[in-house]
């Protein structure tokens, strides 16, 4: 069971939110759109910490499980806490892959596949522009304003 508050926001909140984002996070996180690859600001990134949603701040992946997969998408072979993604079943451009969303908000982060590492053998390849990035110590951010969990440090 996670440590986080999984309830939605309501719509004023969502309201709020999604009024912070660029047109591109919207194309994404919305519209379940992806980014070119090799150009995300996550890619590359070596930082010790937790990446979390980039519309309600809910952790997703811990830098620990982030790897190179040669992609040029960000990946990670788990997630912080199961409970944190939802799957969906994606049939869109003539395949069949597992959509990954925000469990909280719905945002979409990604897909997962199973060509991953061990132990998971899971590759969860995100979107830089569907996460936000809290460093090692550095409080969660908190944008819903719930306090508790989110305003612990990772």
């Amino acid at each position: 069971m996670t440590d986080f508050d999984l309830t939605p926001p309501d719509a004023e909140q969502r309201q709020a939110l999604v009024a912070g984002l660029s047109d591109e996070e919207r194309r994404v996180l919305l519209h379940h759109g992806t980014e070119a690859p090799f150009c995300g600001v996550f890619l590359d990134n070596k930082r010790e910490g937790v990446y979390c949603c980039r519309l309600c701040g809910l952790p997703l992946f811990r830098s620990s499980a982030k790897f190179e997969s040669g992609t040029g998408w960000p990946s990670f072979f788990a997630p912080v806490d199961e409970a944190h993604i939802g799957r969906i079943r994606d049939t869109s451009h003539g395949m069949i892959r597992t959509e990954i969303v925000c469990a909280r908000c719905g945002s979409h982060l990604g897909h997962v596949f199973p060509d991953g590492p061990a132990p998971t053998h899971e590759r969860h390849c995100l979107n830089s522009v569907s996460l936000a990035f809290t460093g090692e110590g550095e409080p969660y951010p908190d944008p819903l304003h719930r306090g508790g969990a989110e305003a612990a440090s990772a």
